[in-house]
Formats: structure tokens, sequence, C-alpha cells
């Protein structure tokens, strides 16, 4: 998808920025920035979108988006029906590779930044301890001032620059074009359509209609904008969707194919096979295991 370049405002008495979001939902336009952004879900779920890769978040997820990596989070449906008690929360620190000063990250002692923000170029979940003190940390920076607030920034940096607790998002290279606002909008719409209908089946004659272009034209056009075809994007969008209900209910397997868009259970284990690299009953176990 063509990201939208994102020109972010930080106060002229501050070298990078700390926000405190709620919101009723979140449905940000895909986008990217030559800030590096931390983000902490602390309310809500829904699927997230990272360089080419579609995924699902929850409350308690910590993400490090490097400088020009595509991104943006959508919520789950539920939190678009207008039920004033569901809403999101989320605090995020953006900031510049050299907000601190170019000198800092020539130091010998300060080696590990630089290669950090290397590796965040391909976006990195954190987890398990790392994850709680970086949680505790980004709480601590809402309220700290003036050398606190550096202080509390460097200690972030240090704790994401010397930990192994992540998984990367973007696996491999990829080049992620510029785009007009034209475009944006057009992809947008295509995403958010997708994301609405995806349990029903969308031809391309339907999804081409959105984009206001021919179907020969639209699949050229998707597949040079996201480097995968539309069959593709919608089959992650429902794989993503599997795997929270497979996680999160007792709904049969079987069941959940169906309620995914699926039309065939033996189609629905190849696919999730080929997104996920497990078959949904490992997955689920997976996921057991790791919350025990």
């Amino acid at each position: 998808m063509k990201p939208l370049f994102r020109k972010l405002t930080v106060k002229h008495e501050s070298s990078f920025t700390v926000r405190h979001d709620e919101l009723p939902h979140f449905k940000n336009i895909w986008h990217y920035h030559p800030e590096l952004e931390l983000h902490y879900i602390l309310k809500g779920e829904g699927v997230r979108f990272i360089g080419d890769k579609i995924s699902n978040f929850s409350h308690g997820e910590i993400v490090l988006v490097g400088e020009n990596l595509p991104h943006t989070w959508r919520s789950s449906d539920e939190y678009f029906q207008g039920n004033p008690d569901l809403n999101v929360e989320v605090i995020v620190i953006q900031f510049l590779p050299n907000c601190l000063g170019e000198d800092l990250l020539k130091l010998p002692e300060a080696y590990l930044i630089p290669k950090l923000f290397e590796k965040a170029k391909s976006g990195m979940v954190i987890t398990g301890e790392t994850r709680d003190k970086l949680a505790s940390l980004m709480s601590a920076s809402l309220t700290a001032t003036n050398l606190d607030r550096i202080i509390l920034l460097l200690s972030i940096l240090k704790t994401l620059a010397e930990t192994d607790e992540y998984s990367t998002i973007v696996t491999g290279q990829h080049v992620f074009y510029q785009s007009n606002e034209a475009d944006t909008i057009r992809l947008n719409k295509v995403c958010n359509y997708t994301l609405s209908n995806y349990k029903k089946d969308i031809t391309l004659e339907e999804i081409s209609s959105i984009s206001n272009l021919s179907v020969t034209s639209f699949c050229r056009y998707f597949k040079l904008m996201t480097n995968k075809s539309y069959y593709d994007f919608l089959i992650e969008i429902r794989i993503s969707h599997a795997c929270r209900a497979l996680v999160e209910t007792k709904t049969p397997t079987e069941v959940i194919c169906f309620e995914c868009g699926f039309n065939n259970v033996s189609n629905f284990y190849r696919h999730f096979k080929k997104v996920t690299g497990l078959t949904p009953l490992e997955y689920k176990r997976k996921y057991l295991n790791k919350i025990k």
C-alpha cells in the first residue's frame, strides 16, 4: 500500500513528543514519517499494518516503528458501533534519530543506539520483562519535565537497545513508495472496505469499482503499491481475524473458517499454514503455552 508522508509537530520547547490519546477507535491513514515511534496500547484491539505485514494487536502491546516505515492501526468492528463504553487508549513517543544531538550517537558508549535504530527499520514487537519495564517508563514520561524527560528517553533507548525480547515485524528488504494524496485516499478506501467486508465474498470487480479503476489496472496498481496481490491481502486479513477467534473464543475451527470469509475448510487450513507457518491447532497451543 502506498503510504502518505506525515509531518509531525514538535513543540519548540521539546526535542521529542509524548502523548496520551483516548479515542473511540483507531482509524488512521497508512502513513510514514522520519521520526521513530514507540507505540503502547493501553486499551483496544484490532489489526495493525506495518510495512507489508498484517497482524492483530491488543492491549498491552508495545511496538517500535522505525523511521519512514509505513504503519497504521485499525480497531475491530465493534469499536465503530457507537458504544460509549468501548474506546481505545495509547501512549505514543515520537523522536528523530538525532533528537538528542548527533554527537550522542557518535559516543563509543552509545554504540548500541544506532544499531537499535537500524533494527527498528523492520519494526519490533517488544515482549517479556522488557515490555513491562517500557510500559512503566512510558507512563512516567507523560508527566516528566525538563531533564527528567531526557533521562527517561535515554532509559527507554537503553532498555530497547540491550534487549533480545522482541520479534521483527518486516522480514526482508522492501521498498515502500512515497505517495500523493489521491493515492492515499484510494488505497485507504480499499483497505477500509476490505476490513469491513472480509466476511463476505469480495470480487475483483467489486473492489476495483471502489478504487475507480478497471480490474486489470487495479490488480497492477495494488501489486505495485503493496508488494502483494489483492487476493493475498484479503487472505491475510481473514487469517488475522481467525487467529484472534482461535485464542479468544471456544468456537470450533470449522465454524471460525466460515465466519472469517472462507467457504472451504481445506482451503482455510492451507492458507492458515501458509500465512502463520502453523496449523490452527498448533497456533492455539503455542498461544496457550505462552500465557501459562
